[in-house]
This record gives C-alpha cells, sequence and structure tokens, in this order.
C-alpha cells in the first residue's frame, strides 16, 4: 500500500538536494517513435549533467509496443494498429488515445541507485493516484503492474489498470508507466498484455470513475510528490 513508499527502502527515492523534477504535459497525439527519440536524448542529456530530471505525461495513437521479453506468440494480431520494438523492459502493451502515459526520466545517480526500489517507487506513485479517486489498487509478486480487485454477486476477478516498463542507461531512467483513463479497452485484444492471458484489463471510466485526463493528471502530480519529492512546471519535449 502507500505506506511502503515511506518505508527506508523508498526513502532514498526522494533527492537529498531537494531539486523538483520537471513536469510536463503534451496536448494531442503524439507518435511513438518521436516521443522516444526526444526522450532518450533528454535521458542522455540528464546523465551528462546538462538538463533536469523530467515526467512527461502525453497520450499516443492508438499502437502496441513490444519490450524486451515479449513473446511473439503474444501479439494476436500483428495487422491491427502499427508495432514497435522497443528496449524498454516488459513485454507488449497497448497505448492509445484516453490512455496516460508517463515517460520517467529520473537520475537515479541521486536517489539510491536502486533499480527495484525505483520500480517500487513507480507502483506506489500510481497507487496514490487511484486512492486520490478512491480506487484501491495494489501489486502482485507474480504479475507486473498495477492491479484492482473486482467482485459481484458470486464473482471477483483482478484487472490490470496501470502498466510499468522501464529502462534505465548510465543510472538515468526512461519510459515509465501507463494508466488506463478512458482507452478503448477492446483494442487490447490484438495482443497478450504483459502476457497474462488469465487476468483483464481496466480503466477508471470502465471502474465507474468518470475522470478527466486533467483530473487523473492532478492526481499524478500529487501523488509523485509524495513518493519521490516535489515537482516544478516544465515542457514536453514535443
Amino acid at each position: 500500500m502507500l505506506s511502503q513508499a515511506l518505508s527506508s527502502a523508498a526513502s532514498k527515492l526522494v533527492r537529498a538536494d531537494g531539486r523538483p523534477v520537471e513536469w510536463a504535459v503534451s496536448k494531442g497525439l503524439v507518435g511513438y517513435e518521436a516521443a522516444v527519440a526526444a526522450m532518450e536524448a533528454r535521458a542522455a542529456a540528464i546523465a551528462a549533467g546538462e538538463a533536469a530530471e523530467l515526467v512527461w505525461l502525453l497520450e499516443h495513437p492508438p499502437l502496441y509496443t513490444a519490450g524486451v521479453s515479449s513473446k511473439d506468440d503474444d501479439l494476436l494480431d500483428a495487422t491491427r494498429f502499427p508495432v514497435h520494438r522497443t528496449g524498454r523492459g516488459g513485454q507488449f502493451t497497448y497505448h492509445g488515445p484516453g490512455q496516460r502515459v508517463a515517460y520517467v526520466m529520473l537520475d537515479l545517480n541521486t536517489r539510491g541507485k536502486d533499480v527495484r526500489a525505483f520500480v517500487r517507487g513507480l507502483e506506489q506513485w500510481v497507487i496514490g493516484a487511484l486512492g486520490e479517486f478512491g480506487v484501491p489498487a495494489d501489486v502482485r509478486e507474480s504479475r507486473v503492474g498495477v492491479w484492482v480487485e473486482r467482485k459481484g454477486p458470486g464473482w471477483s476477478r483482478e484487472d490490470k489498470i496501470a502498466a510499468i516498463g522501464v529502462k534505465v542507461r548510465k543510472w538515468v531512467s526512461f519510459h515509465g508507466i501507463s494508466l488506463n483513463v478512458e482507452p478503448d479497452l477492446s483494442h487490447f485484444g490484438g495482443i497478450v498484455p504483459c502476457g497474462i492471458a488469465e487476468h483483464g484489463v481496466t480503466s477508471l471510466v470502465d471502474l465507474g470513475v468518470l475522470a478527466t485526463m486533467d483530473e487523473a493528471d492532478e492526481a499524478l502530480k500529487a501523488s509523485f510528490g509524495r513518493v519521490f519529492g516535489a515537482v516544478v512546471d516544465g515542457v514536453g519535449l514535443i
């Protein structure tokens, strides 16, 4: 739960010098290849001490991405949307309108140099943001991402509401998280999301939370500050 973010293992995720992270939102749909190129350039600049840390929020047009652990059999419909092979961790995932993608470029040299703690911090960030809407969520040791439990008379299931896939180079992170606010959930049908076929996907709106993208951004911003420290308004890369 969110209290885990306050443990000694996670406290090192906050910079000792208190320098804020730039926080930027791009409007409209941003092409995937252009976004990745801009993100990698910014991560390199951070590693060189030439740029500030950045969290960049955006939406992509409909597409699938394949992480380094992806399996070809998990791509069920290769013709439905463009497929991008990427160097991030994880397997296949979907990005598209109504889904908030947050690319997280942090200097882990100043945040404990602990990739496991960083990933746990990303999880707690998303869990805290969902908590702003009264949505209980958690992680599962055997599965990546953030999950919600759904129950009804005589049934229960777990659905994924957010994906996490990161890469670290020279102790600077890039790629990040995607939170389903109001995407077309049928678009996930062209893949086995993150290689997990026995569970489904959901979104805030699917759960009955009629949140706008701006409201989701505010929740993410508030929760990020609790886990990683202060933010300041910045400029998107595209």
